[in-house]
């Protein structure tokens, strides 16, 4: 190893040493009575603004050690350039967490995942009018009815030892832990080496592959493989600055092993239009009501409210703004996956699941794992390992986008029967 990458490597380990415990997501999480006690309220039609008592924070030292090591990294060099924009996002990460429960909260939000009105990258749309077009897709498919409930008939038992059967076959050298946790908020969540499950829920098939797919083969195995790396090991953090392509990777394994259903899609864009309602001045309540009425039952539409307003003033006028990264960071990464099958690089496609990076770095960093600096991936998703079905895909995927349906006659389209 060179002199420049010992150095990078001694200050990548600096970085992981200063940033490890800080859990973003968790520290935002509500309390499980929060939930209790406004359904409850809600209920007997009394419906409040739930207040969080949030824990007061100071990163001020660890700031300055994180502009230590970012003003030691020379950014013409890719590895300095990758821990010179990790270690801004951390200094950004915690004063978002310095500031929770007030309206500051969303500047340092918009930074990180940015606002529901941005632009999403090489088209003219942005996050709104994609979450729109879901929206009405879903409504042509299911009406504006309840989601459909009928399939939701998997206990959190049977999903539990079903998720434990299959993730063996993959994570053939570590453990991932299945518990059934009463007090989750959440349907489920997913960390490295566990997964939680919410007690006396019904699960669905597509809940099932959701969980396997964008949970444990995209979150914990990038985090997993990103671990095992002996000079960067801060690519097995969850860097704010990754959140769209972690996303955007994970629905898009949704999506090439065909996890997802339209009701997904339809939650996902809901968030998003919901984020944009709450920076608009919309309340938690006003905000739980738009859930309902989208068809949402009543523990949903509190989880999917909660989730816009995690850190933030419930009273309207702010948002935590996470959600906005679903539908950018998957067309980001369905339109690199494309690029890549198109230069004959599919090779770097598998690079993404080394660690925790953006689709930037897989490109910037490509040479480091040619020379063994970074380490290719341990673990691979089946879907991922099975590469001439996914070349398949999006070859496919390429050819069809030629097609524009606006431009199709009805004469066109029937020739064929």
């Amino acid at each position: 190893m060179d002199v420049d990458l010992e150095h990078y490597a001694a200050l990548d380990a600096r970085l992981v040493a200063l940033v490890k415990d800080i859990k973003v997501l968790s520290t935002l999480s509500w309390p499980k009575r929060v939930q209790d006690e406004f359904l409850a309220a809600w209920r007997r039609g009394q419906p409040y603004l739930p207040e969080i008592a949030y824990k007061r924070l100071d990163f001020y030292e660890r700031r300055r050690e994180l502009t230590a090591i970012a003003q030691a990294c020379e950014p013409s060099h890719p590895v300095g350039d990758y821990l010179q924009r990790t270690a801004h996002s951390w200094q950004i990460a915690t004063m978002l967490l310095e500031n929770l429960g007030t309206a500051r909260i969303t500047e340092y939000s918009i930074h990180l995942y940015g606002r529901p009105g941005d632009r999403i990258a090489g088209s003219e749309v942005n996050n709104l009018s994609a979450a729109d077009h879901f929206i009405c897709a879903a409504a042509d498919v299911m009406g504006n009815e309840a989601l459909d409930e009928a399939d939701y008939c998997l206990s959190a038992e049977t999903i539990a030892d079903e998720l434990r059967h299959r993730l063996a076959q993959v994570f053939t050298d570590h453990t991932i832990r299945i518990e059934i946790d009463p007090d989750l908020v959440a349907k489920a969540a997913a960390g490295p080496t566990r997964i939680r499950l919410r007690a006396s829920t019904g699960f669905s098939e597509y809940d099932l592959s959701q969980l396997l797919e964008h949970e444990a083969f995209v979150h914990s195995l990038t985090s997993l493989n990103g671990r095992a790396q002996k000079h960067l090991g801060s690519l097995g953090l969850n860097s704010p600055r990754i959140t769209a392509t972690q996303e955007g990777l994970a629905v898009f394994a949704e999506l090439v092993t065909g996890s997802i259903d339209i009701s997904r899609m339809k939650r996902i864009s809901l968030r998003i239009q919901a984020i944009d309602m709450a920076l608009g001045g919309a309340d938690f309540v006003e905000v739980f009501r738009f859930f309902r009425e989208h068809g949402q039952n009543e523990i949903d539409s509190f989880t999917s409210a909660m989730r816009v307003f995690r850190g933030a003033p419930t009273s309207g006028g702010a948002a935590f703004t996470k959600d906005t990264v679903y539908l950018h960071g998957l067309l980001a990464v369905h339109t690199f996956f494309r690029w890549a099958l198109k230069a004959g690089k599919l090779e770097l496609a598998r690079h993404l699941f080394a660690g925790k990076m953006t689709l930037e770095d897989v490109v910037d960093l490509e040479p480091f794992v040619e020379q063994g600096f970074i380490q290719p991936p341990r673990y691979l998703p089946p879907w991922m390992r099975r590469s001439n079905g996914l070349a398949g895909y999006l070859s496919f995927s390429l050819f069809v986008n030629r097609i524009r349906l606006d431009k199709i006659e009805r004469d066109g389209v029937l020739a064929g029967r």
